[in-house]
């Protein structure tokens, strides 16, 4: 049976800025930028998963405010992901972000057109972006949750 990997990804925006975290791939090894992002863990929702890796990856402690949708990738390395990619506002006098996460080297708000000059770590981070900007976000009850 094919069992994807089942992601989460924080879009969080701050005015006309959005959070980004520089990482280093596991598999290339080049630095790289994507959204706070990691896979969903045992006994937790996807919007709890949102929310804890932002958490680990920033260190800010946010609580989405909507659901964008689901992406679907086949990467370069062979692993398909499926990600499910939640809205996050963060007021304007949030503190800087200091990542928990060791593997996370810094994290700092772009510009969409600055986004667009980064050595990003998928496409889905440019694409999860411009959503934000052109979609109205789901209603997070739309994820039936038990």
């Amino acid at each position: 049976m094919h069992k994807p990997h089942v992601t989460v990804a924080a879009i969080v925006k701050k005015q006309n800025e959005f959070l980004l975290v520089k990482e280093r791939d596991k598999f290339t090894k080049q630095i790289c930028y994507n959204q706070p992002a990691g896979h969903l863990e045992k006994n937790e929702t996807l919007a709890q998963a949102a929310s804890r890796e932002l958490l680990e990856e920033t260190g800010l402690a946010l609580e989405p405010i909507g659901f964008l949708g689901v992406y679907n990738l086949h990467a370069d390395n062979a692993v398909h992901y499926l990600r499910f990619c939640f809205l996050f506002e963060a007021p304007n006098n949030i503190k800087t972000p200091i990542p928990i996460d060791s593997d996370i080297i810094s994290a700092n708000w772009h510009t969409l057109e600055q986004i667009k000059s980064l050595p990003l770590r998928s496409p889905l981070v440019l694409k999860c972006v411009e959503d934000s900007l052109s979609k109205k976000a789901l209603r997070l009850d739309t994820i039936y949750d038990d």
